[in-house]
C-alpha cells in the first residue's frame, strides 16, 4: 500500500455529517487514531435542511449525547438564534426542547471542533469500495486508488449513496443540491451482499427574507427563560431572533393539484418510500383534501444570512409551480425564491443486518450509522454516530459492546427498533415511541447516562464532577422534603387562605405538600420553607420527581420483569432452521434479525408468545447450535 504509514489508522469514518462528526469525535477522543474522510471538507456540519435542533423526541437525544460525552448539545447551544421549549402545557415526559440555529455559524463550529481534535485526521477524497479480507472490512478504496487501512470502518454517507434529486420531471445524480452522490459506494455495498432499499427525503424553498411583507405575518417569539442543550458548556448567546407563521390556502393548493401530473412523486418517477410525518406540500394537499389551509414557519437561516427557510412546503414540484405557490400565500405576495425546494431519493441498508452495537453481522469491523439505517433527522443520525464511534473502538479494544436499553435512552429506543424490526419508511424519532418516556425525559439526561460516559472515557473528570455534585446536592434536598414537616397550625392556615390554597388538617411532609396541586416551590418560597443553598435551577428536577416518582415506580418493576427475558442470550450461532418447535414465520423472522437475547426476539413483529416459549427451552437444552460457525 502506499504511504502506508500516512494511510494507515484504527479508526476511519465516512461522511461529515452529524453522524461522522460524533463517530469521529467518539472515536478519536478515545485514543484511537482516526480519520474522518469526506467528499467536502467544506459541507461538514451542513444542515441541508431546516437550520434547526431538537424538537419531540428528538431534544431527548440530543441531551443523551450530552450526557454520554458527544458533541451536538454544545454545537447546538453555541450557534443558537431562538430557544423553544415546545409542549410546555402537557406533563414533562414530552417537554422537547427546539432551537433555531445559524446554519453557517454550526457548520463552522463543527470544522473548528473537529480540526483541534487530537488523534483525528480530516481527508478529502471519495470513498468507492470496501477493502475486505475474509469477512472483515479492513479499509476503504478511495476514487484516487488509494486504499486506507482501518482496523474498524463507520459508514455515515447520509443521503449520498446513489442519491438523485428531482425537481419537477428533471433528475440529476446529486447527495444534496450543488454535492456528487456516492454512486460506487452504493455498488460496493450490493457487492458485500447487503440488503438495500430505496427511501426518499424533501427540503422547502429558501426565500431572500428582503421580499416577505412580515407586517403580515404572526411572529413565533423564543423563550427568554430556557434550558440549554448542553449540561457541560454554557456558550455567551448569540441575538436572538422570532420565527414567523403564515398559511397555504385554497388558491395554493388548487395550483398544486392542477400541476401534479408535473410531479416525480405522481408519475413514478420517484420510487422511494417518503417520510410519513413530514410529507411534501403537494402530498399534504393530495392526502388531506378537506384541510383549508397548512401551517408554514418562516424560519431564519441565521443571523446574517438573507434566506429565509420555509418550513411547511417541502416539494419537488417544477421551478415555475414554486414561484406560484409562493406568490399564493399571504405575506409572500411578491418573495423571491433563492433556492428551489427538490427531493432526493437515495439507497439505504436494511438495519435488521446490523448487530444491536450497529456492526454488520456479514462483515466484521464494519459499523454503520445514519441516514444509511433508514433513519431521517440531525439528532437520530448523532445518537447512532455517537454509539458507532464507541463500539468500533470497544471492538479493537475487545470489549463488551455499549447496547443502551430502552429503559435507559431515546438511543436505545432508537436503535432497538432499527435493528429488531427494520424501517419500510424514513424512521423519526417521537416521544411515543418510548414505551418508558416518564423516566427517559429531556431533565434527567445526566442522571440516565452520565455514568456510562465517565466509564467509557468520553465524559471527563471535570464534568462527571459537577453531575455528582448536583446530584448529592438533589439527594439531600430529597432526604430534607422527605424528614420536614409542615404543622397544621392556625398561622400556616392562615397563610395557605392567602395564597388561595387548601388547608391541611395534620402534619404533612414538605414532599407531600408539592403533590399537591398548586404547590410548589414558589409556595414554599412564601412560607420560608426553602433551603437557600439549595440551587433553584435544579427545583423542578425536584418537582417532577416527587410528582411522577409512584409512576416511575410502576415502570421499574415492567422494566425489571422485561429485564429477565434480556438476561436470556441466545447463542450467536443458534440455528434457527433447524428448529421444528418454530413455525416457519417464526424461523424466517429470527433467522433474519438474529437476535441477541429473547427479549430482542420478543419484539420481532410477528413473533408469538408461543415462539418465545419454545426458543427458551431450546436455548435451555443448549440445542440447535451451529458447530460449522465455532
Amino acid at each position: 500500500m502506499n504511504r502506508s504509514s500516512k494511510y494507515c489508522y484504527d479508526v476511519l469514518v465516512v461522511g461529515g455529517g452529524h453522524s461522522g462528526i460524533e463517530a469521529s469525535m467518539a472515536a478519536s477522543r478515545l485514543n484511537m487514531k482516526t480519520a474522518l474522510v469526506t467528499m467536502n471538507v467544506d459541507a461538514i456540519g451542513q444542515m441541508p435542511c431546516n437550520p434547526a435542533i431538537g424538537g419531540l423526541g428528538k431534544s431527548q437525544i440530543v441531551r443523551e449525547i450530552d450526557a454520554l460525552g458527544g458533541c451536538i448539545g454544545q454545537l447546538a447551544d453555541a450557534t443558537a438564534i431562538q430557544y423553544r421549549m415546545l409542549n410546555r402545557k402537557k406533563g414533562p415526559a414530552v417537554w422537547s426542547l427546539r432551537t433555531q440555529n445559524d446554519k453557517n455559524r454550526y457548520r463552522l463550529e463543527s470544522r473548528k471542533l473537529l480540526f483541534s481534535q487530537n488523534n483525528l485526521d480530516i481527508i478529502q477524497e471519495e470513498v468507492v469500495d470496501f477493502q475486505i479480507t475474509g469477512n472483515q472490512c479492513t479499509g476503504v478504496v478511495t476514487s484516487a486508488g488509494e486504499t486506507i487501512q482501518a482496523r474498524a470502518v463507520i459508514l455515515t454517507p447520509g443521503t449520498f449513496l446513489n442519491g438523485k434529486i428531482f425537481i419537477g420531471l428533471n433528475a440529476s445524480h446529486a447527495g444534496r443540491m450543488g454535492e456528487f452522490s456516492a454512486d460506487s459506494l452504493s455498488a460496493g455495498l450490493n457487492r458485500l451482499g447487503l440488503k438495500m432499499g430505496r427511501l426518499k427525503t424533501g427540503t422547502p424553498c429558501r426565500i431572500d427574507k428582503r421580499t416577505i411583507y412580515w407586517k403580515k405575518l404572526e411572529p413565533q417569539s423564543g423563550d427568554s427563560v430556557h434550558p440549554l442543550f448542553s449540561y457541560w458548556y454554557t456558550p455567551e448567546l448569540l441575538p436572538q431572533v422570532d420565527c414567523y407563521l403564515t398559511f397555504t390556502n385554497s388558491q395554493t393548493h388548487q395550483r398544486i393539484s392542477e400541476n401534479l401530473d408535473r410531479s416525480p412523486l405522481y408519475t413514478g418517477k420517484i420510487t422511494g418510500t417518503g417520510p410519513r410525518y413530514c410529507p411534501s406540500i403537494e402530498d399534504k394537499v393530495f392526502r388531506f383534501p378537506d384541510r383549508e389551509r397548512h401551517q408554514i414557519f418562516l424560519e431564519p437561516e441565521g443571523i446574517d444570512s438573507y434566506e429565509i427557510y420555509a418550513n411547511g412546503i417541502s416539494t419537488s414540484l417544477p421551478y415555475d409551480v414554486q414561484i406560484d405557490i409562493l406568490h399564493s400565500i399571504e405575506g409572500l405576495e411578491k418573495a423571491r425564491m433563492i433556492r428551489p425546494g427538490y427531493a432526493v431519493e437515495y439507497d439505504y441498508v436494511q438495519p435488521t443486518q446490523l448487530k444491536p452495537d450497529l456492526e454488520c453481522r456479514a462483515v466484521s469491523n464494519l459499523f454503520l450509522a445514519g441516514q444509511i439505517n433508514g433513519t431521517s433527522g440531525y439528532e437520530e443520525a448523532a445518537g447512532q454516530g455517537l454509539i458507532a464511534g464507541i463500539n468500533a473502538v470497544h471492538k479493537i479494544n475487545e470489549q463488551e459492546p455499549v447496547v443502551l436499553r430502552r429503559d435507559q435512552a431515546y438511543i436505545g429506543v432508537l436503535i432497538d427498533d432499527l435493528v429488531t424490526k427494520g424501517i419500510d419508511e424514513p424512521y423519526r424519532m417521537f416521544t411515543s415511541r418510548a414505551e418508558y418516556r416518564l423516566q427517559l425525559r429531556f431533565d434527567n439526561a445526566d442522571s440516565r447516562l452520565a455514568t456510562i460516559g465517565k466509564t467509557v472515557g468520553l465524559l471527563s473528570s471535570k464534568h462527571f464532577q459537577k453531575y455528582t455534585t448536583k446530584q448529592k446536592l438533589i439527594d439531600r434536598e430529597l432526604i430534607r422534603l422527605n424528614t420536614q414537616k409542615v404543622s397544621p397550625s392556625n398561622d400556616n392556615q392562615k397563610r395557605f387562605q392567602d395564597l388561595g390554597l387548601p388547608e391541611i388538617n395534620r402534619h404533612i411532609t414538605l414532599n407531600e405538600l408539592l403533590r399537591r396541586p398548586g404547590f410548589d416551590y414558589e409556595v414554599l418560597r412564601k412560607m420560608n420553607l426553602v433551603d437557600y443553598d439549595f440551587p433553584e435551577e435544579y427545583e423542578e428536577n425536584i418537582l417532577i420527581h416527587i410528582r411522577y416518582e409512584g409512576y416511575i415506580a410502576r415502570q421499574a418493576e415492567e422494566v425489571g420483569r422485561f429485564d429477565q427475558l434480556e438476561k436470556i442470550r441466545i447463542p450467536e450461532n443458534f440455528d434457527y432452521s433447524s428448529a421444528q418447535a418454530l413455525s416457519t414465520e417464526a424461523r424466517q423472522k429470527l433467522s433474519e434479525t438474529r437476535p441477541v437475547s429473547l427479549g430482542q426476539a420478543s419484539r420481532i413483529p410477528g413473533i408469538t408468545p408461543a415462539a418465545l416459549t419454545a426458543l427458551s427451552i431450546l436455548i435451555q437444552k443448549g440445542t440447535n447450535i451451529n458447530r460449522t460457525t465455532e
